[in-house]
């Protein structure tokens, strides 16, 4: 059936409203984000309810919801267990669209590589000239980053041009750690700590107090207390970071970049059992891909 511009507009907003708020979407709700005149949405709807691609929920909660008649017609689908694909801009996801599909459309050409990015969404979120990331993808966990050219509201797709592409390592943070580890015990001095940084060419150690983990002190930490004039005969624990932060040796190498920028660190201690089996540090991730 061929729907007019407007009413695959409406369905559209009504999908991703639905989709966003995981209840029924009333109107105006509907005629503020495609910034239509509210009658005018409900004279569309009772037309989209005829031809059943929309139901009505009454009740002073009520409102639309699209029906599994509107995917089909909009070629979105609605599987279970679909993996949501983001999309982000300067950083930030945007929570009423995620991929559908990428295309690539000038793959093989020697100075540009376009693509059109297929919206499960409103394309009304994005303008010209945005920079967006696509990604991480669910089996080749592509990111793609790139500037959005143009725009077709009609599909709900985008037109980028991509600027860079990296498929991240899929293996977990055991697999890139370093193990075994060079350890402190709370007990040792600013002086033992230097010691053992410069014979196993390190900046950093976790320091352990009767087999537990209860620090961390880096290079950083002893540059600071230099300045403080404080004796090397100090033990590390007066100068350590008591709030180490930790994480599971089977996690995915992708998923603890975004703790490193966001944290602000410059290592990690990977844990099994809740034990320190190794260490994961930034120059560990950037020689797995250096571009991040």
């Amino acid at each position: 059936m061929d729907l007019s511009l407007i009413q695959k507009d409406i369905l559209i907003s009504l999908i991703t409203l639905y989709h966003k708020h995981s209840h029924s979407v009333k109107g105006e709700e509907i005629a503020d984000m495609i910034q239509r005149n509210p009658g005018t949405v409900r004279n569309q709807m009772q037309a989209l309810r005829a031809i059943g691609f929309v139901d009505g929920v009454p009740g002073p909660k009520g409102g639309y919801i699209p029906t599994a008649l509107a995917y089909t017609e909009l070629n979105l689908s609605v599987s279970e267990g679909n993996y949501d694909v983001n999309i982000s801009r300067d950083g930030e996801i945007i929570s009423g669209a995620r991929v559908q599909e990428i295309d690539f459309t000038t793959l093989c050409h020697p100075d540009i590589c376009h693509a059109v990015i297929k919206l499960f969404g409103s394309a009304k979120f994005f303008k010209i000239g945005d920079q967006i990331t696509i990604g991480p993808t669910p089996v080749n966990k592509l990111l793609l980053r790139g500037e959005v050219f143009g725009k077709d509201e009609s599909k709900q797709s985008l037109l980028i041009a991509t600027t860079e592409m990296i498929s991240l390592p899929k293996h977990p943070i055991k697999t890139y750690m370093s193990s075994p580890l060079k350890t402190l015990k709370s007990s040792n001095t600013i002086h033992d700590a230097l010691v053992l940084f410069n014979t196993a060419h390190i900046h950093g150690a976790p320091v352990m107090d009767k087999g537990n983990l209860v620090g961390i002190i880096t290079m950083s930490d002893i540059a600071k207390a230099v300045e403080k004039n404080l004796p090397l005969t100090k033990k590390v624990s007066a100068i350590m970071t008591a709030d180490v932060v930790e994480a599971p040796s089977d996690t995915k190498l992708f998923e603890v970049v975004r703790r490193f920028k966001e944290l602000e660190i410059g290592r990690l201690i990977v844990v099994e059992n809740g034990k320190p089996v190794g260490i994961l540090t930034q120059s560990d991730i950037i020689r797995v891909f250096p571009s991040l």
